[in-house]
């Protein structure tokens, strides 16, 4: 931190909730100029939540409106990430409670990310649009390692959701259970699958289950961010969105719950629209402040 400066004010909001009890909680620093790499990290690590949201200017060109756009980055607990979508929603939030609702440009370590924020009924809710994603295949030997470190029988995957990694501004592996049972049971061998996500570049594992057509239960193993597992997880929703898209699960047009948060206590809903034409994925939720 810059010698003698005042250490900037750390708010705590919770992303995907209406109430601070749900959804996931992230650290956000509205003004991080005087904060170096260190600092960010010591901050994230202080705080413990998955992730911490930290904004200084915005880069030279960056197209939005003015005063409303910003450079943005994510410290966990142990290390950056590239993008994080909880944290930017919460980001989102507390910015309109400042500055207004509206339109939001954020310059992240994976690309912009525009975000829409709008008030209904007293509840603030971000959108967020990804980067462009893309899908890819997932090698048999590291499913299989994957699994495990999951203590997961193949058995218990649901075959019309075939494994694949996606990603929507960071690296998910996406594998379904075939039955809500087999979501709620996670007890897994964090060193084994912290070190598989390392090799393979993921940031969580994307765990879901599919309750109808459009609506989907979500758990997300977080070990290389210092975190056993992330209470709700906008990048992976994203992600999860191009997966079903890109796989014919999900139809060009479509709009997708996901239930996250419920086996720890802080239930969260995450929104997943997908639109024809456009291959970004938009994840939105509610945010609320966490108690000072």
């Amino acid at each position: 931190m810059t010698t003698n400066a005042p250490r900037p004010e750390v708010l705590r909001y919770t992303a995907f909730s209406t109430t601070p009890e749900g959804g996931n909680p992230a650290g956000v620093v509205l003004d991080a100029t005087t904060l170096d790499d260190g600092d960010m990290l010591a901050i994230a690590a202080e705080l413990g939540y998955s992730e911490s949201a930290f904004l200084t200017a915005p880069p030279e060109g960056l197209d939005g409106p003015e005063g409303r756009t910003f450079t943005i980055r994510y410290f966990s607990p142990k290390a950056e990430v590239p993008f994080c979508g909880h944290a930017t929603v919460a980001t989102a939030v507390a910015l309109a409670e400042r500055i207004g609702p509206g339109e939001l440009v954020f310059a992240t370590p994976a690309g912009t990310v525009p975000v829409s924020v709008a008030e209904e009924d007293g509840t603030v809710r971000a959108t967020l649009t990804s980067v462009e994603p893309h899908v890819e295949e997932v090698a048999e030997a590291d499913l299989t390692e994957a699994l495990a470190a999951l203590d997961w029988p193949a058995a218990d995957l649901d075959p019309a959701f075939p494994p694949r990694i996606a990603f929507a501004g960071a690296r998910h592996l996406v594998l379904a259970a075939a039955t809500r049972a087999r979501l709620a049971d996670l007890a897994y061998d964090f060193p084994r699958l912290e070190t598989l996500m390392h090799r393979l570049d993921l940031t969580t594992v994307q765990l879901v289950w599919r309750e109808s057509a459009t609506v989907f239960h979500a758990r997300d193993p977080f070990p290389v961010g210092g975190v056993v597992e992330d209470p709700a997880t906008g990048a992976a929703a994203a992600a999860f969105g191009a997966y079903a898209r890109d796989l014919g699960l999900a139809p060009e047009d479509a709009v997708l719950t996901l239930h996250q948060g419920e086996d720890l206590g802080r239930p969260g809903e995450l929104t997943v629209t997908l639109r024809a034409g456009d291959p970004r994925v938009r994840v939105g939720g509610a945010g609320a402040l966490i108690g000072q």
